[in-house]
């Protein structure tokens, strides 16, 4: 599914949970390209020295190199400086072109979880590719793709991210599944049932029967708020698969609220597709469907 793919790496077990999830998530034939972003701080700050750059840039390509021996992997390395994390992972990930940037979370939290840090939190705003991140401590016992899910609620957002998941789930002979979570809006707590006597559980029933439409996906259903039940549903996943609709300057990714949440409470590897990825797809299909068209004239 992905070609060229970004991992940040720097030392920690963070990176290596995103190396194992990355050569997971990457197509066969694709490029991995190892990153480790050194903060570029005032020359002054750090008392620069060209024999100390190189001593700096030659300690993080042994870094890289021990980690792509570790994981058994070929990649690219690459050792760029930036003002942060985040930043340096996002240029990075430009200047390759890639269409996937994969990152670990903290160690700190209950195993298992994607538990974000500011440096998790900056790689996903912005972002001009898809993130995938990886849940702490994934490299020592990395989860059989059996089971994709997607979360599902009938927007364009969420139907790119359904064919992506489909995609994934092709190539990887997995089950497919979806999930729609039903919530209202907060002034609508005080009563028992909506305003129009429809019962939650009538409106879930049709959430599910949405899901159940569509071709190939086992429906999921529940009500609830949308982060805390997708992070429910990403329990019996492998990989959970949301689409993003928040903007922020220049046409960038700004994570919603729903992504922000299940980057610290999902329980499985999560791939949110950013706005930037969707228009990338739509791109490389455009190409494939000229393509198509040359060849049937020919």
């Amino acid at each position: 599914m992905f070609q060229d793919v970004v991992v940040g790496v720097d030392g920690d077990e963070g990176g290596r949970d995103a190396i194992v999830l990355a050569a997971a998530l990457s197509r066969d034939g694709g490029q991995l390209t190892l990153a480790h972003i050194s903060r570029d701080e005032p020359l002054s700050w750090r008392g620069w020295s060209v024999d100390k750059d190189n001593a700096e840039r030659a300690r993080a390509r042994d870094l890289l190199r021990k980690a792509a021996d570790e994981a058994g992997i070929e990649a690219r390395f690459r050792v760029h400086y930036a003002a942060g994390v985040g930043r340096g992972l996002h240029e990075v990930a430009e200047a390759r072109g890639a269409d996937l940037l994969v990152i670990g979370s903290t160690r700190r939290g209950l195993l298992g979880r994607v538990l974000t840090t500011d440096d998790t939190r900056a790689a996903l705003n912005g972002a001009p590719c898809a993130v995938a991140i990886a849940p702490a401590g994934y490299h020592h016992q990395p989860a059989a793709m059996r089971e994709i899910g997607v979360g599902y609620d009938g927007s364009l957002e969420s139907k790119h991210a359904l064919g992506v998941a489909r995609t994934l789930a092709t190539e990887r002979h997995s089950r497919l599944s979806a999930f729609e979570a039903v919530s209202f809006p907060s002034y609508l707590f005080t009563a028992p049932v909506p305003a129009d006597d429809t019962t939650f559980q009538e409106l879930v029933d049709a959430a599910r029967e949405r899901v159940a439409s569509i071709d190939g996906v086992e429906p999921h259903a529940a009500y609830g708020d949308a982060a805390e039940e997708l992070a429910l549903y990403s329990a019996s996943l492998d990989l959970l698969v949301i689409g993003s609709r928040s903007y922020g300057p220049m046409g960038r990714l700004v994570h919603g609220s729903t992504a922000q949440e299940l980057a610290r409470m999902a329980r499985c590897p999560l791939l949110v597709l950013t706005r930037a990825a969707r228009t990338a797809d739509a791109y490389r299909m455009s190409l494939d469907e000229h393509d198509t068209t040359a060849v049937s004239a020919r």
